[in-house]
Order: structure tokens, then C-alpha cells, then sequence
């Protein structure tokens, strides 16, 4: 298992990363700001906080498994997003 530090990276420049492709679906479709793209922007947004929050949980038994559980929900969770940014387009 990485470092905590380098899963908290990678949470953050995942999720970064689609809000950033949000803003630029918006931008190429003439769009300041969409229902859709801000619904998708605030899921991230949540998930962000979800998984920061697991990751900061120091009361779990086994915390190597336990962070392994994040890393395989946030990879779920991001293609699931991603998915959802690309039926907008």
C-alpha cells in the first residue's frame, strides 16, 4: 500500500480532474454553468469528502485493508463519474 499522502494525492487529482472536465464540457458547449454539470460537480465534490473522510478514520482494525477499500472505491466511483460526464457530451 502507498502512503496515505500519495492516496490523498491521488483522491484529489482524480476527482480534480473531472470537475476540471466539467468546466471545459461547459466551456466548449457554450455553457457558463449547466444543471447537469454542477449536479456532477457537487457528486465529486461529495465523494471527495467521503473519501478523505475513510481515509482519515484511525479507529479501523486493519488499516492497510481499510485503505485499500478507499483505493478501490474511488477508482469505482471516479469511472462512474466519468461515465456520467460522458452522456453529456
Amino acid at each position: 500500500m502507498a502512503s496515505i499522502k500519495d492516496l490523498k494525492k491521488d483522491i484529489n487529482y482524480v476527482l480534480g480532474d473531472i470537475i476540471e472536465a466539467v468546466y471545459f464540457w461547459e466551456a466548449s458547449n457554450g455553457k457558463k454553468s449547466s444543471k447537469e454539470g454542477s449536479a456532477l460537480i457537487d457528486e465529486a465534490i461529495n465523494t471527495f469528502d467521503d473519501l478523505i473522510a475513510k481515509v482519515n478514520q484511525k479507529s479501523v482494525e486493519k488499516r492497510g485493508k481499510h485503505l485499500n477499500a478507499v483505493k478501490a472505491e474511488l477508482e469505482e466511483k471516479a469511472t462512474t463519474l466519468v461515465e456520467k460526464l460522458n452522456k453529456l457530451g
